[in-house]
């Protein structure tokens, strides 16, 4: 029978989470790292390295914790409810399967790395903060340099082109595992950008007052703050089942269908906030926004909503 709840285990990683990133600044981090600061963002980074987060997904012959695909999507939850910056989805979801040896060792050990993939991600997120890069393609996987800065929609997302070295061949079944691994992180990552987005929603709504009354009275308003908690009910099933057909031949089709329903409710709980809100969402000094930009930059990230829709239809098709 398959789990749909986190364990005991799993809660209490989450929780860990959430006290190390409440402990050392919350919101100020992505927002000093949007400001060009990525100090409190590398502190916070080896903070996490000690708890043992670089290396969730690597075995434990490998110095790491021999985690779960759901124990990835339970922390890339928690990251996205904090919009916590820095490529982590590189670094503990794309690349243990696809390096050697010895950098699975750094990565372990907490190195920061990033990498871009041609056609998927062609820019390599923070690579200025990063200290290994790498570029992916159809022929291999190579060491890189960074190269020209690219302006993101969400101001935690710094993206650069990357100049790869010499290249080591992969597998193509192991980079599409890869790939779809890194996929489900980024779903993970939507459905707790929607929890928080929904959450500064439903608070700001019983702050806030139109002609004369709160906000969160309005009945309208309140349809649409329940129907971002059905979508986000409905979002985070799939992607738990995702994570337990990772290694299965359903893998491509659940990952796909996980993505699209994440990246849709992200979408719909950024475009009430904003509503909730107002236009003090669009300033740089309001936390909020942080979430509210980063909802779609995520949907687009690790294949947009179309490619991730034609995957799911071509897999019904085959059925």
């Amino acid at each position: 029978m398959m789990r749909f709840l986190p364990t005991d285990e799993q809660l209490a990683f989450a929780e860990a989470v959430d006290e190390i990133v409440d402990g050392h600044g919350g919101t100020d981090i992505p927002q000093a790292w949007a400001a060009g600061d990525t100090a409190p963002g590398l502190e916070l980074w080896r903070q996490f390295a000690e708890l043992g987060l670089g290396g969730l997904r690597l075995p434990e012959e490998d110095g790491g914790l021999g985690g779960s695909a759901v124990d990835l999507v339970v922390v890339f939850e928690r990251l996205g409810y904090h919009a916590v910056p820095g490529p982590y989805l590189e670094s503990l979801a794309l690349l243990p399967r696809l390096v050697d040896a010895s950098t699975r060792a750094e990565l372990a050990g907490g190195a920061v790395a990033t990498a871009c993939v041609e056609r998927v991600a062609p820019f390599a997120l923070d690579a200025d903060a990063a200290a290994l890069r790498f570029a992916i393609d159809d022929e291999g996987i190579a060491p890189a340099a960074a190269g020209a800065s690219i302006a993101s929609l969400a101001r935690v997302r710094r993206l650069n082109a990357l100049t790869p070295g010499a290249r080591t061949p992969l597998d193509r079944e192991t980079l599409s595992g890869a790939l779809d691994e890194a996929s489900l992180a980024a779903a993970a990552q939507l459905v707790g950008a929607g929890e928080r987005l929904l959450h500064e929603a439903v608070e700001y709504a019983k702050i806030r007052e139109q002609f004369g009354q709160q906000v969160g009275a309005y009945q309208a308003l309140k349809h649409q703050l329940a129907d971002v908690r059905v979508a986000l009910s409905f979002a985070r099933p799939l992607v738990h089942a995702a994570a337990l057909a990772l290694d299965g031949p359903t893998r491509a089709r659940d990952v796909s269908a996980a993505k699209v329903a994440a990246g849709a409710a992200a979408r719909r709980a950024a475009r009430t906030a904003l509503q909730v809100h107002g236009a003090i969402g669009y300033t740089a000094e309001h936390p909020v926004g942080l979430w509210i930009a980063l909802a779609p930059a995520l949907d687009a990230a690790w294949g947009t909503p179309t490619f991730h829709r034609a995957r799911v239809s071509r897999a019904l098709a085959r059925v």
